[in-house]
């Protein structure tokens, strides 16, 4: 099966970048196929075997688990800068052998950049073990899906050059995400926390960049493959799209909801004093509700 796969790959892309050959992962895609699927299966499944459960609180292993991908990705971040500088880097456009040793610093570091997709799966899997299926939605599902499949192509036709910019920008984005996400499993570290709508402003500027970077390769090409930037570019459209739906979806919509409830008079004030009992019985309720 894999030879039979890798013969067509061969066919459509051509040959492979020959300084990945033999890497965890990258001789053969049916591994990264495998992964994928069964994480579609867990995804449709989880949340059903769940159904009846209680949730778990997962406290203590997520402020781990995130606080190891902020690292990661700070690392990351690091070596793709350094490595970049290094190999004087053209930001219009960067062909995949022209960067000497620091393609491979390159290489080295996007590798980990495709091993951390397939990490990143976890964040699905918390959301269903804690129940919290309202946050798995098409475009989480299509953004975890899809990422760990493009960056094995990634990695074994075009794994430097002009392939640098995207993962550097989202690696950024992701130390703040999971800096984020591991501050926010500990309960008295939410009310300091309000970077949240902004860190979603920061992933849709990042895809603006990188469509921005991805373009200047096809108005002033190098030897970098054109059909690789016309994909990232329409991959980069599909996830402002839906980036941009969630945002609407998620600030302008509840804001709206809120200034409708204030104008609905849900801040109550009765003979000129504010209704606090109401309120601090919901955040009661609100407290016993939640189990993390």
């Amino acid at each position: 099966l894999d030879k039979t796969i890798n013969s067509y790959f061969d066919v459509w892309l051509g040959p492979r970048d020959p300084r990945v050959k033999g890497w965890l992962l990258l001789e053969n895609y049916t591994p990264t196929f495998i992964f994928s699927a069964l994480y579609l299966l867990i995804v449709w499944l989880g949340p059903k075997y769940m159904r009846n459960k209680q949730p778990f609180s997962c406290r203590g292993i997520l402020v781990v688990y995130n606080l190891g991908l902020t690292l990661l990705s700070l690392y990351m971040f690091y070596e793709l800068v350094t490595g970049v500088l290094e190999g004087g880097y053209n930001f219009f456009c960067q062909d995949t052998h022209s960067g000497g040793e620091a393609d491979m610093k390159i290489i080295r570091v996007l590798w980990w950049y495709y091993f951390s997709k397939l990490i990143e799966f976890m964040d699905t899997f918390f959301f269903i073990l804690r129940k919290n299926n309202h946050q798995i939605t098409v475009l989480h599902v299509y953004h975890h899906a899809t990422m760990l499949n493009i960056w094995w192509f990634v990695m074994n036709w075009v794994p430097c050059g002009h392939s640098y910019f995207g993962a550097t920008l989202n690696s950024f984005i992701h130390v703040l995400m999971y800096s984020y996400y591991g501050l926010s499993a500990v309960p008295a570290m939410r009310p300091y926390l309000w970077w949240k709508k902004y860190i979603t402003q920061g992933q849709l500027i990042q895809f603006v960049l990188t469509i921005f970077q991805t373009s200047c390769g096809v108005v002033w090409p190098c030897a970098f493959p054109q059909g690789w930037l016309y994909f990232q570019i329409s991959y980069m459209i599909s996830l402002i799209i839906l980036f941009t739906n969630f945002y609407i979806q998620t600030y302008n919509k509840k804001a709206s909801s809120r200034r409708k409830e204030y104008q609905n008079g849900s801040t109550a004030t009765a003979n000129g004093y504010t209704n606090s009992f109401s309120s601090l019985e919901n955040n009661v309720k609100q407290r016993k509700q939640r189990k993390d």
